[in-house]
């Protein structure tokens, strides 16, 4: 019997789109040798993945400090002249207060399971979304409370010991083959994948469309 619901933060319960990410986006790149928005977000998204891969242990990171050595590298690398403080506190920005997938407070409201939130991102900022938008959350396990971003089975293992429950007790539901499906899998976690663009099809794991979609097939499980 399911006991417990781990779900994803970015890309599940907020979106990577907003007026602070806009901001973000569009001055990195008018203030580089980036020559396009479309770029710009590609080798951002590049590097960002690749700084959480070799953040691990005595090496490890918080985003916020990865988003200083960034926009540093990019400074050197690409010739970024803007305000770096200025784009950090977007990013803060952005990780708070970006909207809501508005599937996300009907999950919230009808899931009658305790929910759990793993994300790379840092807490004070899930906290500060969720207070923003008057969620309610069983807990949050961040990157920075194990030293690991996901998909490091030590994401959803720390979350199992918070919550107390076995893998075969909880599912996870994210919107990352990577960071979730195969973080979840590894640590003998049922995963569900949310694809809203509906991209993906006859994969060996769960696809839903809509968050709410899970609470039904969340019954037979």
């Amino acid at each position: 019997m399911i006991k417990a619901v781990f779900l994803d933060y970015t890309g599940t319960i907020i979106q990577e789109k907003g007026e602070d990410l806009e901001k973000i986006v569009s001055r990195i790149w008018k203030n580089s040798r980036i020559e396009t928005a479309e770029e710009t977000i590609k080798l951002w998204w590049s590097l960002l993945k690749t700084m959480e891969e070799k953040s691990y242990g005595d090496t490890f990171m918080t985003e916020d400090e990865i988003v200083v050595h960034l926009l540093e590298k990019l400074g050197r690398e690409v010739g970024l002249t803007d305000n770096f403080s200025e784009l950090h506190k977007l990013f803060q920005r952005f990780w708070a207060y970006a909207p809501l997938f508005d599937d996300a407070k009907d999950f919230f409201e009808q899931c009658t399971l305790p929910i759990y939130i793993i994300t790379n991102n840092g807490t004070c900022y899930v906290e500060k979304c969720l207070k923003h938008n008057h969620l309610k959350a069983a807990g949050i396990i961040s990157g920075e409370t194990v030293r690991a971003y996901k998909p490091h089975k030590e994401v959803f293992s720390y979350a199992l010991k918070q919550s107390g429950l076995s893998p075969k007790e909880v599912v996870h539901i994210g919107d990352s083959v990577i960071s979730d499906v195969t973080g979840a899998s590894a640590a003998g976690i049922t995963p569900i994948l949310i694809d809203r663009k509906q991209r993906k099809q006859d994969l060996e794991y769960k696809v839903i469309h809509h968050l709410t979609d899970a609470l039904p097939y969340l019954k037979t499980l």
